[in-house]
């Protein structure tokens, strides 16, 4: 067991962002040398620590309202009384995906003004699609003989989406809201341009000061932040499969 845990990627790399993330000033000498005559090497106006958790609370919020709304939408469209709206519904997220994040915080900013609101609303709409579109396919992909089964032992309507439906299209359904989750940790980074504070903070201000190590330490958080999240979101789609199959779904 614990030969396997320290075979296991996510503990390598979860190791390396912590260390990353509470301790980067150990890299100073590393840095000095490589960028001789920038001052300070290591960026110091907020600590790597709150920036991540301004960070991940952004996401969060944005992802799990965005989560809600996509499954709630998929699971409307797919009944009788809605289908005749999935047209609508998918355009109306098609919309948030092709609309740039830079262009939701400029229209949203005057509305909420700067900080964390604009931020979240961007993130919503950009990562919307994906779950919307995944919902509507995991559920129109379980099989009618299952349904059929399922109406068969009497059961409502409602405890065949609970207890039959949504079960069967959880993995293809975490897929789109992994690829939504994902997109929001890069994307959230441009919240800083309008006074939220993120990862993204030490890369703006390195790319304004011309300070290349302030832009290489946020990037590289970001792209471990991102790296971790989705390992674990694999880690806990390859759970979802073994509990299908051990319940014989």
């Amino acid at each position: 067991m614990k030969i396997r845990l320290l075979a296991s990627p996510v503990l390598w790399v979860g190791l390396l962002f912590a260390a990353l993330l509470l301790r980067m000033p150990v890299l100073r000498p590393l840095l000095e040398r490589a960028f001789p005559g920038v001052e300070p090497v290591i960026y110091d106006r907020s600590s790597f620590l709150a920036l991540f958790l301004s960070h991940l609370g952004l996401v969060a919020a944005a992802s799990l309202l965005a989560s809600a709304v996509g499954v709630a939408l998929g699971v409307f469209v797919t009944r009788p009384a809605g289908r005749a709206f999935r047209p609508i519904a998918n355009t109306l997220a098609a919309i948030g995906q092709t609309c740039p994040p830079a262009a939701v915080l400029a229209i949203a900013v005057p509305a909420t003004g700067f900080g964390a609101e604009p931020t979240v609303i961007a993130l919503f709409l950009y990562g919307l699609l994906p779950i919307v579109e995944n919902a509507i396919a995991g559920l129109e992909g379980v099989p009618s003989a299952v349904e059929e089964a399922a109406r068969g032992m009497g059961l409502s309507a409602f405890q065949r989406l609970r207890d039959v439906e949504l079960p069967l299209a959880a993995p293809v359904i975490l897929a789109g809201i992994r690829v939504s989750v994902t997109i929001a940790i890069g994307t959230a980074t441009i919240g800083s341009t309008v006074g939220a504070l993120t990862l993204g903070t030490p890369i703006f201000d390195g790319l304004v000061a011309n300070k290349l190590p302030s832009v290489l330490e946020g990037a590289v958080l970001v792209g471990l932040f991102a790296i971790l999240t989705d390992m674990l979101f694999a880690r806990l789609d390859a759970w979802l499969q073994r509990r299908a199959g051990a319940a014989g779904l």
